[in-house]
């Protein structure tokens, strides 16, 4: 039996959160890849400006669905990375159900894909309008 704390756990459940999004946002994510990693690498705190790898939960990484042109080409494939150590940390931190932390992430992770900024998401997160 696989732990909710392996990569693999982890994984499968982000899997199963985009699978449980409506249609409407599901078909804009197909070519969105979702990784494990136990930690952010050091190129990626720096372009963030996070000094300590467990400073950083998840990241989007890719060409916003805002931007993105039919004229693109040649670019990575869009990818959420959330990161297993510091997920872990700060359920052990907050207490907060380990499934529902994973799930917030990526869906945080998610909205940068459809173009938001943090601020709006976290305003979304407080219920503003």
């Amino acid at each position: 039996m696989i732990a909710i704390t392996d990569a693999a756990a982890m994984e499968q459940i982000a899997r199963q959160a985009i699978a449980a999004m409506p249609e409407l946002f599901r078909q804009h994510l197909d070519g969105v890849s979702v990784h494990v990693e136990e930690f952010a690498d050091a190129e990626t705190l720096d372009d963030l400006g996070i000094e300590s790898p467990w400073g950083l939960l998840g990241v989007y990484q890719g060409r916003p669905l805002t931007e993105q042109s039919v004229w693109d080409s040649g670019m990575l494939s869009p990818r959420i990375r959330l990161f297993r150590r510091p997920l872990l940390a700060e359920w052990s931190r907050t207490g907060e159900d380990l499934h529902d932390l994973i799930v917030h992430v990526l869906v945080h992770e998610v909205g940068h894909h459809f173009g938001y900024s943090d601020e709006e998401m976290e305003a979304i997160d407080e219920g503003e309008d």
